[in-house]
């Protein structure tokens, strides 16, 4: 669950794509997670478990609805209507039921014919057409004024100058990490003239967080730059988690720095989210370490989970709660067990999925689940969004079954809707 400040996961479809390595990474990731009990047992127990699904959420249709716009302003060339909504977006501070700054996925729609385009070149072994590019150049020209414009294409040159280094070779490495700061050194420039605070604009001081990967110390400037953005927008949960994943010891931290960050994003927070600032600045930290989990106080995580559900009571951020509880947190066996202490915390962090489960889940949003089933990272070759929500829907009955296996031996039921969980008798 790798949380890019500006760039939201890419929209899945259900284009023939190829599916085998993905669905296999998933299918063992779900085999290990639930294979503490007999599978058969287990697959039989989610026959009783009755919880409505959505295939497609709000949020997934919020999401979309912002993308398609900012595609369709790019290739009807509105570019001052898109930055008119842009700078709307950003001062509304509009996002999606989730939580999502809508700032992002317009410019991610924006730019993202030309940032796909690069991409494929690059991941075929040849050489960008510099056409897409140019003419963003030439169109920011003709607006230089305009910081969205600005922000769609220093965002274009940071995803290209990261498809540059995700596709260097040792043959190619230095070439490669060349044309990544060529463009990451252009992002730069042409964000210099707009400051995120002087503007009130979060998309900017999200896009600064972004420049972290080329800075050449980025460790010193990682705390400010994300508390910068966190204060100028802290109701977006996106700029915490990805805050987590910035401080981890393989990025630009450890898990000192993670711990202390974390209860001082709480502490600016406060008025937002209670206590739930630490919760998302571990969450996604721990999805990628869970040696993170070495100094996470476990009280204090769980007491941010119980503000996070209180504040944001909707079904999108109770099944990521729910997923990561009951997916992430999941005990190990084997070589993957932690510390006795670690997995002591674990263990408390996976016992939430109980009250999530009794107390708020009301429907179940599957693509969630096999999300956060694939390991962080994981982008060639994705199932079909078909196979997502099957696999999701399949992960969260098992979870759910596993967890209720005892009350629901004797032949009982259990139900979920608006007005909570509740068992139905053996008929």
């Amino acid at each position: 669950m790798t949380f890019d400040p500006l760039a939201p996961p890419e929209p899945l479809s259900d284009s023939a794509r190829p599916a085998r390595t993905g669905l296999a990474r998933l299918l063992d990731g779900l085999t290990g997670l639930l294979g503490r009990k007999p599978e058969l047992d287990i697959d039989s127990l989610t026959k009783r478990i009755l919880l409505p699904a959505l295939p497609v959420t709000d949020e997934e249709m919020a999401r979309a609805t912002h993308q398609d716009k900012g595609q369709k302003f790019a290739r009807q060339e509105q570019w001052e209507d898109l930055a008119e909504i842009i700078e709307y977006a950003d001062s509304a501070r509009l996002r999606t039921p989730g939580g999502e700054a809508a700032t992002g996925l317009l410019a991610y729609g924006a730019r993202a014919d030309v940032v796909s385009a690069a991409e494929d070149a690059l991941h075929d072994g040849a050489e960008p057409d510099g056409d897409g590019i140019d003419a963003l150049e030439e169109i920011r020209a003709d607006l230089p004024d305009s910081y969205p414009m600005a922000l769609v294409l220093a965002l274009a040159h940071v995803d290209i100058g990261l498809a540059w280094r995700a596709t260097a070779t040792d043959l190619t490495a230095t070439r490669h990490e060349a044309r990544f700061l060529e463009h990451f050194k252009r992002a730069e420039d042409l964000l210099a003239p707009f400051d995120g605070p002087d503007l009130d604009a979060p998309s900017l001081a999200a896009a600064q967080c972004a420049l972290l990967a080329a800075r050449p110390t980025p460790r010193l400037r990682v705390a400010d730059d994300y508390a910068t953005l966190i204060d100028l927008d802290p109701d977006t949960p996106r700029h915490m988690r990805a805050l987590g994943e910035a401080l981890l010891p393989t990025r630009y931290g450890d898990y000192e720095s993670l711990d202390l960050e974390a209860r001082r994003t709480a502490s600016r927070t406060q008025d937002v989210w209670g206590t739930g600032g630490y919760t998302w600045v571990y969450l996604d930290a721990l999805a990628r370490d869970p040696g993170a989990l070495a100094r996470l106080e476990a009280e204090f995580f769980i007491d941010g989970l119980r503000d996070i559900v209180a504040r944001r009571h909707n079904q999108h951020v109770i099944n990521q709660l729910a997923a990561f509880c009951g997916l992430i947190m999941a005990p190990k066996i084997g070589t993957s067990r932690l510390p006795a202490a670690q997995e002591a915390t674990r263990a408390r962090i996976h016992g939430c999925l109980d009250w999530l489960l009794e107390n708020h889940l009301q429907e179940l949003h599957p693509l969630i689940w096999s999300q956060t089933l694939l390991s962080p990272g994981l982008t060639p070759a994705l199932p079909s969004r078909r196979a997502l929500v099957a696999r999701g829907r399949q992960a969260a009955l098992r979870v759910i079954a596993e967890r209720f296996a005892e009350e629901i031996a004797d032949g009982t039921s259990i139900a979920f809707s608006s007005a909570g969980m509740y068992r139905l008798p053996a008929l």
